[in-house]
């Protein structure tokens, strides 16, 4: 330990092992909030799901009574008959 050459090779090592650990930990921190936000997309993804169900489990878009049952194709009603 008398020897300066020495002395300073030991510190550049000490230096180089906090460098290390500090990017290991950076990397870490990184990974986590990637996970971090990729479950947060994936629940508000899931939640959306859940909310576009519920809207098209009825068969209709939307719940107004007054509106009654709207034809896409503009064609004729299938539940009334002509009468001859």
């Amino acid at each position: 330990m008398n020897d300066p050459s020495t002395l300073w090779l030991n510190v550049t090592n000490i230096a180089l092992g906090v460098v290390t650990l500090l990017c290991i930990v950076a990397v870490g921190i990184g990974v986590v909030q990637e996970l971090a936000a990729r479950a947060k997309k994936r629940a508000a993804l899931a939640a959306l799901d859940h909310e576009v169900s519920d809207l098209l489990s009825d068969g209709h878009a939307f719940q107004v009574p007054s509106l009654g049952v709207t034809m896409a194709d503009g064609g004729e009603e299938v539940g009334k008959k002509e009468e001859r």
